[in-house]
């Protein structure tokens, strides 16, 4: 049906599902602070499970979607170029809040240690490439493996938080997670009730972040694009931009340790992303039907996530142009890798 739409019809149609993408990520994070308080969960935590997961649902879609129309290349490179660019909105945040350094403001060993099981997780695909390709149900080892380091993450994340060995040094920049004060009105708003209209905007985003998959399958095709540049630059940075409303509305609202583990709880979540795909494609392992381009974006993608953790353990509390270095560092590195995708690894 698509491929009979004339290109504006497209454009508009790409449009539309990043816009209700875009809106419906910042009502999330307002429902996701209140869960964060609501629960006692904490900020980093409530923001890395579920704030993560329900702006990284669009994403899944497109990967999931991708796979099952046999891209295979689109369905990877979306989900590793979609960690990128969200590592990347977290140095935009740090522009936008002009007190301290981010990282040093929103000190939570939860997000440190997040980071740390993000950048295993991110070399587990690195290892199926390296591996032989034996696939069981056609579906390679390490996607069997990759949820469960996840669900064990989620679990030593919590006794981490709740008995941590070590804690950060508070400053007069840092910013502590204490639950806010709710009103009358909405303290008699049922805490099922903020679940329910949370799950309802995760299926409304669910359902764009499908439509992208099939536009952008639709567009590689018209227009001879590599699936690659279209997954990590077009449908990675569309279905991210929930991570980016959230992170800056976060920021906004001073809830840091919940903009800082959306982003790094998103990236984690992502990599399930990998399993999905892998699932879906039907034509043996995943990690195999893909290119050198689609694993430059893992490579990328670690570098970041290491920068991150330095800057989040050393706690810079001003960078030399107002932000922290490792900030800096993240915008180069990705513009960077941005020109090389475009210009050396596709021609």
């Amino acid at each position: 049906m698509l491929a009979q739409w004339p290109m504006i019809a497209l454009l508009a149609g790409f449009a539309l599902a990043a816009a209700i993408i875009f809106f419906s990520g910042l009502r999330l994070t307002i429902l996701t602070d209140r869960l964060a308080d609501r629960t006692g969960f904490g900020e980093a935590i409530t923001g890395g499970v579920l704030l993560g997961a329900a702006t990284s649902i669009s994403g899944t879609m497109v990967s999931i979607t991708a796979a099952l129309d046999g891209h295979a290349s689109l369905a990877f490179s979306n989900s590793i170029g979609g960690i990128a660019v969200q590592t990347a909105f977290l140095a935009i945040a740090d522009v936008t809040y002009r007190k301290a350094n981010l990282e040093h403001a929103a000190a939570e060993l939860a997000n440190i240690f997040q980071a740390l099981v993000l950048i295993g997780l991110l070399a587990l695909p690195l290892s199926a490439m390296v591996l032989p390709e034996v696939t069981v149900f056609a579906v390679h080892p390490v996607s069997f493996l990759i949820p469960l380091v996840y669900a064990g993450s989620l679990v030593a994340s919590r006794i981490v938080r709740e008995t941590p060995m070590w804690h950060p040094v508070s400053t007069n920049e840092t910013r502590d997670d204490v639950p806010e004060e709710e009103s009358d009105a909405a303290r008699k708003q049922l805490t099922l009730r903020l679940f329910a209209m949370f799950l309802v905007f995760m299926a409304i985003m669910g359902c764009a972040g499908w439509a992208i998959a099939k536009i952008a399958a639709e567009m590689t095709i018209r227009f001879d694009l590599s699936a690659s540049l279209v997954g990590a630059l077009m449908t990675a940075v569309t279905t991210s931009l929930p991570e980016l409303v959230t992170t800056l509305a976060a920021v906004r609202r001073g809830a840091l340790q919940l903009a800082v583990g959306g982003i790094i709880g998103g990236n984690t979540f992502d990599t399930l992303f990998l399993t999905a795909a892998d699932v879906s494609y039907r034509d043996g392992s995943l990690y195999h039907a893909v290119g050198m381009a689609d694993y430059f974006w893992v490579v990328v993608s670690i570098l970041m996530t290491v920068i991150l953790m330095a800057g989040l353990l050393m706690r810079e509390r001003k960078g030399p142009i107002g932000i922290g270095l490792e900030s800096t560092l993240l915008l180069m590195i990705y513009a960077g890798a941005v020109v090389l995708q475009v210009i050396v690894l596709n021609g």
